[in-house]
């Protein structure tokens, strides 16, 4: 019977401590537990569920908890577009900021055939390795590559290769920008989605130097420059640069440029 009670009394005692220890955590859970906001569940909810990224933060359900904590603003994300941001001021008693849909357009006319190339790339398909070897293998130092990285990236499938340069699927594309971070030599930017026109080209080089090695690349004349009534269009630093703000949609400059890479969007 002592031997019985000497192994029993051990057991009972760690039995006992074991269930005091359970007790006292969850007490602590209870007194020490952060409640979390309502709000953000609410706020996710408003979000898309891309998770692409592009709003800068890792998923919707962390830009949800950034919004609430007042770290990003309610229409940080641009793939759910106005909407999105009306309803999720909404339930943070907040007005609704105006928003522009965005567009990725590629600033590149540079195509197969178009734009000279310095060697014959063999790596891996990827723009960025290309890069990093002589800045891709057209002579152009700011025109696409074209080997897909943006294409790989791209949550919606609204990028592919046509004819050795980028392509957007505007039914598509949602204006989340993900394709623009990827992008290594910048050659895709984020446009109004109302944008009547567009440019496709960000050369600095001078003129002679862009004759030299493409066909499609801007010059620098300020043909369209002169062309534009409004002021919408400037050549800076030997390339023409559109003001969204401004620009009318007449067709002007696109009609005047000698290069044809001035774009009128016929349907926005």
């Amino acid at each position: 019977m002592d031997r019985f009670l000497e192994i029993l009394s051990p057991a009972l005692v760690f039995a006992a401590l074991g269930i005091l220890m359970g007790i006292l955590l969850a007490v602590a859970g209870r007194v020490f537990s952060i409640k979390k906001d309502e709000r953000i569940e609410k706020v996710a909810e408003c979000l898309p569920g891309a998770n692409c990224g592009g709003c800068g933060y890792a998923g919707c359900a962390a830009l949800a908890e950034a919004i609430v904590k007042g770290e990003a603003k309610t229409s940080a994300c641009s793939v759910g577009g106005p909407e999105a941001a009306g309803k999720i001021a909404e339930i943070m008693g907040l007005e609704a900021e105006e928003t522009v849909p965005m567009l990725a357009h590629v600033t590149c006319a540079g195509k197969c055939g178009i734009s000279k190339k310095k060697f014959i790339y063999s790596g891996a398909a990827d723009c960025a390795a290309a890069e990093r070897l002589g800045r891709g293998d057209k002579v152009c130092p700011d025109g696409c590559i074209g080997l897909g990285t943006c294409v790989a990236h791209c949550p919606f499938e609204a990028l592919s290769i046509r004819d050795g340069i980028a392509y957007v699927d505007e039914t598509k594309c949602r204006g989340c920008g993900v394709c623009v971070t990827f992008c290594p030599k910048n050659v895709i930017k984020l446009v109004p989605k109302t944008s009547p026109v567009r440019m496709r080209c960000v050369s600095t080089d001078g003129g002679k130097a862009v004759r030299s090695y493409c066909e499609a690349g801007c010059i620098g004349c300020k043909i369209c420059e002169k062309a534009c009534e409004v002021g919408a269009v400037k050549v800076v630093n030997n390339v023409a640069v559109i003001d969204h703000s401004k620009c009318v949609g007449c067709g002007k400059c696109a009609e005047k440029c000698p290069r044809g890479i001035l774009e009128v969007v016929t349907e926005l």
